[in-house]
């Protein structure tokens, strides 16, 4: 049975969307294939790891009404492989997916699409936002990079949204760094609600939103969250935890400021960073009266040094940071400069952006 027949790149569009979420190793042999569903001329593409659904969507070459299983992975680099302009023909036959596209003939083992496992909705009643996907892709990607891995404190393994009012707040921190930014709802929720976004769903979702201003509808409740986008649905579980009070570590009172370039920032740490000590990455920041001394040494007496100028008219400090702390949040901003805040020699370093209300990050010092 026909029942799709398509072009190689309109097949590729919602496989790549999908197939991140498939995980390579699963004790469910079918959570590593991707189920298609084609009914009523549109074929939906839907892959799962039981905690993240996504669900995208193909509107032309749709055959016959049928729906299946297949390798993800396995369908996907074959499509892959096939020449630009090929004409893929998917033929079900039994339990065999036959691949046609010229002279190519391929056959995948498929499994039912009855044993395939879906997020099912959520029973409990939650708040509902529009928002443009530009804007929270923009949130998402200024905060992603402090996000823990595999802490031991598993809400820490993902990301805060904030919904208070009028104000959506994104907040990501692994117990030594803290980023966090904001942005203005036009069409804030019913009432207020926090949940944790899984680290797999913040990383997923950057890859799915555009820069644009399409809107995106979010469907929270207290278990579940949806996105729903006129080119994919995304369904996640919400980490069922408490987030720290993100509000106590953005210091204030640091009074001793200096605003520098981004980019010769950056460039700087990261020629000073071919040096540091492999394991703790550390790098001192000396700032002196017009100037800002970065420098490291290494366990074989090796040394870097950079100087710059920047307007800083205050005592003397001398602090030590995690140096890919600090590449970290420059490499993830657009922005021409950044404003550097500091109160003692023992006190944390907090980023701000001139002339920008609400992105902060926060970085504890570190003994070197």
């Amino acid at each position: 049975m026909l029942v799709l027949n398509a072009q190689k790149d309109s097949l590729l569009k919602p496989l790549q969307a999908v197939v991140g979420v498939v995980e390579r190793k699963h004790t469910l042999p079918i959570l590593s294939n991707v189920l298609i569903d084609c009914a009523d001329g549109r074929a939906a593409f839907i892959a799962t790891d039981l905690e993240l659904q996504i669900t995208t969507w193909l509107d032309n070459g749709v055959e016959s009404d049928g729906a299946f299983t297949v390798s993800a992975r396995k369908f996907l680099d074959i499509c892959r492989a096939l020449p630009d302009e090929a004409h893929v023909a998917l033929d079900l036959n039994n339990d065999q997916l036959k691949i046609k596209a010229g002279k190519s003939r391929f056959s995948l083992q498929t499994l039912p699409a009855l044993d395939f496992p879906r997020l099912q909705s959520s029973e409990t009643e939650g708040i509902r936002v529009e928002l443009s996907q530009g804007h929270l892709r923009h949130l998402l990607v200024r905060a992603q990079y402090a996000m823990a891995v595999q802490d031991i404190r598993y809400y820490l393994n993902g990301m805060l949204l904030s919904f208070q009012q009028d104000r959506l707040t994104v907040v990501a921190t692994d117990g030594h760094r803290l980023a966090l930014d904001a942005i203005k709802l036009d069409n804030p929720p019913a009432m207020p609600m926090d949940i944790i976004l899984p680290r797999k769903t913040v990383m997923e979702l950057i890859k799915l939103l555009g820069e644009d201003d399409t809107a995106l509808n979010v469907q929270i409740s207290n278990n579940q969250v949806v996105f729903i986008h006129p080119a994919f649905e995304l369904r996640s579980k919400v980490v069922d935890g408490k987030f720290p009070d993100y509000q106590r570590v953005v210091p204030s009172g640091h009074d001793k400021q200096f605003a520098i370039g981004r980019q010769r920032f950056q460039q700087a740490l990261s020629r000073t960073a071919i040096l540091t000590n492999e394991k703790y990455r550390g790098v001192r920041l000396a700032m002196t009266t017009g100037s800002l001394r970065i420098a490291c040494s290494n366990n074989e007496q090796e040394e870097a040094q950079e100087e710059l100028e920047v307007a800083y008219d205050f005592e003397p400090l001398d602090i030590g940071f995690n140096v890919q702390y600090l590449q970290d949040v420059l490499n993830n901003l657009n922005v021409e400069a950044v404003q550097c805040s500091l109160r003692d020699a023992s006190s944390s370093l907090l980023i701000t952006i001139p002339g920008e209300e609400y992105f902060h990050y926060v970085v504890m010092p570190m003994r070197i």
